[in-house]
C-alpha cells in the first residue's frame, strides 16, 4: 500500500508538472521557440498571486481572476515586442534574448521581493485529504491534476476546433504561405504567447500554494518543464501530461527508496526515455 501510495501521489505531483509544461510545448509547437525564461515567468505568475493577495486580501484561487489575464498581457507584449524580433532560421538569437529575459525575472524579483521564500495561504485546502480505498489524497493535489487535466482539454480542443487553432496549426505548418493567406503570423505568434502564459500563470499560482518560492526557484521548475514536454513528445499536449506524471512518479518511487533520490530518480527517468525513444513516447502527429 506504501508502494501505491507513493505512485499514486507521484501521478497528482505530475499534473503540476504538466502546467508547467504545457505553456512550453504550446510555443514549441507553434513556432519552433525555446523560452529559457519560462521557469522564471512561472515564479513571476506566483508573485504576482502573492501581491494580488495582499492588496485585496482574495483567497489565492480567486486571485487568478487578476493574475491570468495579465500574464496573458505580458505573454502578447512580450511576444510583439521582443521575441517576434529573434525568430528566424537560426534557433541561437530566442536563446540567448529569453536567457537574459529570465536574468532580468529573477534579479528584479530579488529587487522588489528580496530572496525570503514566500508562500501563497490558501487556508484550509493546504491540508485538506479525502480517502479512497485506503489512501489519503490531499484535496490540493487532486485539484492540482483536475485543472492540469481540464488545461490540456482546452489547449488541445482550442488547436483543432477553433479558427485561432487554425491559424495556430498554420502558421507553424509553413509560415510563409500563411502569411500569403492573409495571417499576421506576429499576431498569432503574439497570440500563442498570451495563451501560454496564461496556463504558466495557473501554474504559478497553484505552485505558490503547494510549496514556498524565491526568485531563484524557475531554473529547476524550467527543468521539470523541459524534461516532461521530451518525456511525451515535443508538441504533444496529451504526451506533455503523460510526461509529467512519469516524471512525478519516477521523483515519488526514487524518494520512497531514498529521500536523497527523489530529483535524481527523474532526471535517470528522462535520460532512460531519451535514450530508448529520442523523440519522445507520443511524437506530434500531424493533424
Amino acid at each position: 500500500m506504501e508502494w501505491l501510495n507513493a505512485i499514486v501521489q507521484g501521478a497528482l505531483l505530475g499534473g503540476l508538472y504538466a502546467l508547467f509544461a504545457a505553456g512550453l510545448s504550446l510555443i514549441f509547437g507553434v513556432m519552433r521557440l525555446v523560452n529559457i525564461a519560462h521557469g522564471d515567468l512561472i515564479v513571476l505568475a506566483a508573485y504576482l498571486g502573492l501581491t494580488v493577495t495582499a492588496a485585496t486580501g482574495l483567497h489565492p484561487l480567486l486571485a487568478l481572476v487578476v493574475v491570468v489575464p495579465a500574464m496573458g498581457a505580458i505573454g502578447y507584449a512580450l511576444q510583439r515586442g521582443l521575441l517576434n524580433q529573434t525568430l528566424g532560421d537560426d534557433l541561437l538569437p530566442p536563446l540567448l534574448v529569453t536567457f537574459g529575459l529570465s536574468v532580468i525575472i529573477q534579479n528584479g524579483l530579488l529587487e522588489v521581493y528580496s530572496a525570503d521564500p514566500q508562500k501563497l495561504d490558501a487556508g484550509a485546502l493546504e491540508t485538506a485529504s479525502l480517502s479512497v480505498g485506503g489512501l489519503s489524497l490531499g484535496i490540493l493535489p487532486v485539484l492540482t491534476f483536475a485543472v492540469a487535466v481540464a488545461v490540456i482539454w482546452a489547449l488541445q480542443w482550442t488547436f483543432y476546433h477553433t479558427s485561432l487553432g487554425r491559424a495556430f496549426r498554420a502558421v507553424s505548418d509553413n509560415q510563409d504561405i500563411a502569411q500569403l493567406m492573409g495571417l499576421n503570423r506576429r499576431h498569432v505568434f503574439g497570440l500563442a504567447m498570451a495563451l501560454a502564459l496564461v496556463v504558466t500563470g495557473i501554474a504559478g499560482i497553484l505552485l505558490g500554494i503547494r510549496t514556498s518560492f524565491d526568485p531563484s526557484i524557475g531554473g529547476g521548475r524550467l527543468i521539470f518543464a523541459f524534461e516532461a514536454v521530451i518525456i511525451g513528445g515535443l508538441g504533444n499536449l496529451w504526451g506533455t501530461l503523460a510526461g509529467g506524471v512519469i516524471l512525478g512518479v519516477a521523483q515519488t518511487v526514487g524518494a520512497k527508496i531514498d529521500p536523497g533520490w527523489q530529483l535524481l530518480a527523474g532526471h535517470l527517468a528522462f535520460l532512460f526515455i531519451l535514450a530508448v525513444r529520442p523523440n519522445g513516447l507520443f511524437p506530434r502527429v500531424a493533424a
